[in-house]
């Protein structure tokens, strides 16, 4: 049977079709994948490899992957977020700012990279004409994706459209934010959920994902009726969708509540000396309860534990000579968490082994700085972005990653004597305070 030539407007016209084009995206990614898969056909099961092989290193505990990088979409932009898929565990979403040397490319770039295929280019690309400064997967809609904009603007994109651009945004206008958004995140269940987005305008703002013309529900962030609160980052408690903490430009750090008679920012807490630039509540389920303990880090070069609790830090964390950008506590193990810094340094603490220096620590090549840090859900990985494009994967060594049954209950007994310590402490300052003061 002989097929009939096709002109070549009717081969124009099928390549343009949108059914084609949604065929060939999905088979060029598989394509990609078969090409560039691995397989170690040496392994050795009856453990010969490791014959001769000295202690753990650094190298061993905290090994790197492979690094995410796209000569197009993501070189000269700083990582401004990142994010896993619930989903799909292997998907991490990562955001970036302005390229400055490329003028005419879009402002505010959102890639989506695949951690189970060893491809080299990301999954998805999405854009939009401002910075994106924050971005998250829609939790409950595998499909969406959310960027917090530096304009002000929220805006959504869908990976099963053939578009890069948003499918929705949020208008600009004083209802919503009117300054950069920092931080976005998906709260509450299946059926009863909201996108909350937070400013530097001091405003939170709750939307529904199916309409963004205005917010469900906004709230300003005032402490003791003066000024708006500059928020550059907050976490909401573990299992909780109205209590959360945040930290701001101002170097406090504050507790609010969403509803309620007492909603909005409730107390602040003093202690950091520069702005405030991650903030992560405790999570990880256990025979103890540690939800009321959060880290902070900050531009004074310090990392904070502190309770909601306490209006004093219970330890301040000083090993680092640069900005500290982000911290996050390990999802599985009580007492470990991570760090990034401006030197390009990532360190894991295990407070239960050590609460003054880091159990490891690895400096990243470029003289690059290290913005973000996110954990996957596993614990058993680590992502970081630097401010040059890249995304570092580190695999966390199980004898770091994993707690022993033991942990919770010596982590218990950490936190004690730091509450102790912080005790001395705010009676010595007392006591020389007293000292000095003038006699009257």
């Amino acid at each position: 049977m002989n097929m009939p030539e096709l002109s070549e407007e009717e081969k124009l016209q099928i390549l343009n079709s949108e059914d084609f084009q949604t065929f060939f995206s999905k088979s060029a990614r598989l394509v990609e994948r078969m090409l560039t898969e691995e397989v170690d056909i040496y392994t050795d099961y009856s453990g010969g490899d490791n014959e001769g092989k000295d202690d753990e290193s650094a190298g061993d505990r905290l090994k790197l992957n492979r690094i995410f990088y796209d000569e197009r979409w993501s070189k000269h932009r700083t990582n401004t977020s990142l994010d896993w898929s619930k989903q799909h565990p292997e998907l991490l979403l990562a955001s970036y700012n302005t390229n400055e040397d490329s003028p005419h490319d879009p402002d505010g770039v959102a890639l989506i990279w695949n951690m189970k295929f060893k491809k080299q280019t990301p999954e998805y690309v999405f854009h939009c004409q401002s910075a994106i400064m924050s971005s998250c997967f829609a939790e409950f809609h595998p499909n969406l994706i959310v960027g917090g904009t530096y304009s002000g603007q929220i805006v959504l994109w869908d990976n099963r459209v053939n578009k890069r651009t948003p499918i929705q945004r949020t208008p600009l206008s004083a209802a919503a934010h009117t300054h950069p958004v920092y931080c976005v995140n998906v709260v509450g269940t299946q059926n009863a959920h909201n996108l909350i987005s937070v400013s530097t305008d001091g405003k939170m703002c709750s939307w529904s994902l199916d309409m963004l013309a205005q917010p469900q529900d906004s709230m300003e962030l005032h402490f003791k009726q003066s000024k708006s609160v500059a928020v550059t980052c907050f976490s909401f408690l573990s299992g909780d969708v109205n209590n959360f903490v945040v930290g701001s430009e101002e170097c406090t750090v504050y507790t609010a509540c969403r509803h309620g008679s007492k909603a909005g920012i409730s107390e602040g807490f003093e202690g950091h000396h520069g702005p405030i630039t991650g903030i992560d509540c405790h999570k990880v389920p256990g025979q103890i309860d540690f939800s009321p303990y959060f880290l902070t880090s900050s531009f004074d070069w310090t990392i904070k534990l502190w309770s909601i609790k306490e209006q004093k830090f219970l330890h301040s964390f000083e090993d680092n000579s640069d900005y500290i950008y982000d911290v996050k506590w390990s999802p599985t193990h009580p007492a470990l968490f991570a760090s990034a810094d401006g030197n390009g340094k990532l360190d894991l603490w295990n407070l239960n082994n050590d609460t003054e220096v880091p159990t490891t620590s690895i400096t990243i090549d470029n003289n690059a700085c290290l913005n973000h840090v996110r954990w996957h859900e596993t614990g058993s990985h680590i992502a970081a972005g630097d401010d040059i494009g890249r995304i570092h994967l580190y695999d966390v060594a199980e004898t770091v990653a994993a707690p022993k049954g033991n942990e919770w209950s010596k982590f218990a007994k950490t936190l004690q004597e730091m509450k102790q310590q912080a005790t001395e402490r705010e009676e010595e300052a007392m006591s020389l305070s007293t000292m000095t003061s003038p006699l009257r």
